[in-house]
């Protein structure tokens, strides 16, 4: 059997082996051979690369290819498989594998072996990330960044962590359907419309059936659209409808709200609970930031304050993060916290990894990507705002298109969802003519009265269902959005 290899330290003066167990090995791939139904038994995320001994994992390589294909797997089955394997002459050729089943003893704690092989895999590559840890932070070249390090650092030891278990292996087609069903089960017992987490605006979950797992969503809109207050709303939303689903005792399988982590790259984290504070209170913002608030009005807002204080809502106010921070700070606070949902505000702010800063369309690209990969990976909807270009303000219907998005056709491309903010009122006031022209006045006055107060959410993409417009309140005193008692419009139209 082959020797372990050694890792060296201290100058080579101290040799220490790598964590394994070649015995556990031998035992557990003797027990397979000896009755097929042990594979069965152990969980999918063992592979041939967790075995420490290349032989060994060539034959588990081989073992799970026979059994896929419905084959008895024996000595006799797998010796034509190693007849010129060098490896295996240098154990004694294929008779090796009948020394392998020589021993019973494998059958009664297989489970257990093939749990010590997983766990000893995951320490060797644990030793793995030290060891580059260690190397790359004695390079003190100019050109290393030691902050990109200590990202790339929590990227590898995410990847030992999560990276490489279920999540990220493939998955048979009954494992995924399971999957579906869950989301089915999870849609019906929310009422027939909310699969996904709640975005708290009824009309909003009915047309998406809430934020979904692994999805990019993004939230774009000129300047003034109320595109971080409806980011701010949602986040608030789910955040609140996670707490209640505690209280309840409601099964955190089958809940519709999620912890929240924000990463607002604009507005300070202390603007934002004023946001919310203000929308939980029903006092302007505006007279809040400027204390402008009677006493009455204090004490609504110490009550709502207090209602909150145990709100999952995690507020990353950072100035300037690349996507790769963005990334291993969200995959902390999840760890942390068990997020379930993410929102940036907003895209343009982050930055990329600098090779592609020289190039804005391609650093847009590589952040919209980025965003996307950290969906899948942490398997949470993540909400990004988006800019749109002026090009909205030189046509006549200020209506948002899908071409409007600025700088990138790929942030359209990596989006699952693409949500557009759009309110007439605001660009209608802007129209407002003089007094004196009495019946042009009038005009403007009945048109604001039928849009005041009235927002669109334009669904201009959607890979699991419709495009269309959402007719939404939104209450720009406290910055808040919520559904329409009625809807002046009628309906939901598809979007064009």
């Amino acid at each position: 059997m082959a020797e372990p290899h050694k890792i060296f330290s201290n100058g080579d003066q101290e040799e220490t082996a790598l964590p394994a167990n070649v015995e556990a090995e031998a035992a557990f791939l003797g027990a397979i051979l000896i009755d097929n139904r042990v594979l069965e038994e152990v969980e999918q995320q063992l592979r041939p690369e967790h075995f420490f001994e290349p032989i060994h994992a060539r034959i588990f390589e081989q073992i799970l290819r026979l059994a896929e294909r419905s084959m008895v797997v024996t000595p006799v089955t797998l010796k034509p498989l190693f007849d010129q394997d060098e490896g295996m002459k240098l154990l004694g050729g294929p008779s090796y594998l009948i020394k392998l089943t020589a021993d019973g003893a494998g059958l009664i704690g297989a489970r257990d072996f093939a749990r010590q092989i997983y766990d000893l895999a995951l320490l060797r590559e644990l030793v793995s990330v030290g060891r580059n840890l260690v190397n790359n932070a004695l390079d003190t070249s100019e050109s290393v960044d030691p902050k990109t390090q200590i990202e790339d650092a929590e990227a590898a030891l995410y990847r030992v962590a999560d990276g490489d278990s279920e999540a990220g292996s493939t998955k048979s087609f009954v494992m995924a359907s399971a999957e579906a069903i869950r989301n089915v089960e999870k849609a019906l017992s929310s009422g027939g419309h909310l699969s996904g987490t709640t975005t708290g605006l009824t009309s909003v979950n009915e047309k998406i059936g809430g934020l979904h797992n692994s999805d990019l969503i993004i939230l774009a809109g000129r300047p003034g659209m109320g595109k971080t207050s409806l980011a701010t709303n949602i986040a608030f939303n789910a955040a609140q409808r996670k707490v209640r689903d505690i209280e309840d005792n409601i099964d955190p399988a089958k809940s519709v709200g999620a912890a929240v982590a924000f990463f607002s790259l604009e507005m300070s984290a202390d603007q934002l609970a004023t946001r919310i504070l203000a929308e939980q209170s029903g006092i302007s913002s505006e007279l809040l930031r400027m204390g402008k608030i009677s006493k009455e009005d204090f004490r609504n807002l110490s009550r709502a304050s207090r209602e909150l204080q145990d709100l999952p809502l995690y507020i990353d106010d950072t100035p300037g993060l690349t996507i790769a921070a963005l990334r291993t700070r969200a995959r902390r606070l999840q760890r942390k916290h068990d997020i379930g949902l993410i929102v940036v505000d907003y895209l343009q702010l982050l930055q990329g990894s600098g090779r592609s800063s020289d190039n804005r369309v391609n650093e847009i690209s590589e952040i919209s990507r980025g965003l996307k990969t950290l969906a899948k990976e942490l398997s949470v909807p993540v909400i990004a705002l988006s800019q749109l270009s002026r090009a909205v303000e030189q046509r006549e219907d200020k209506r948002p298109m899908l071409s409007d998005l600025r700088e990138s056709g790929s942030i359209e491309q990596d989006a699952d969802m693409v949500w557009f903010v759009y309110r007439q009122d605001y660009y209608e006031a802007a129209k407002e003519p003089p007094a004196e022209n009495e019946a042009a006045y009038n005009e403007w006055r009945a048109t604001m009265e039928r849009v005041h107060g009235i927002s669109e959410l334009i669904v201009a993409k959607q890979r699991h269902g419709a495009t269309g417009k959402v007719r939404l309140k939104f209450e720009a005193r406290i910055t808040r959005f919520s559904d329409l008692a009625e809807d002046p419009w009628g309906g939901d139209d598809d979007y064009e």
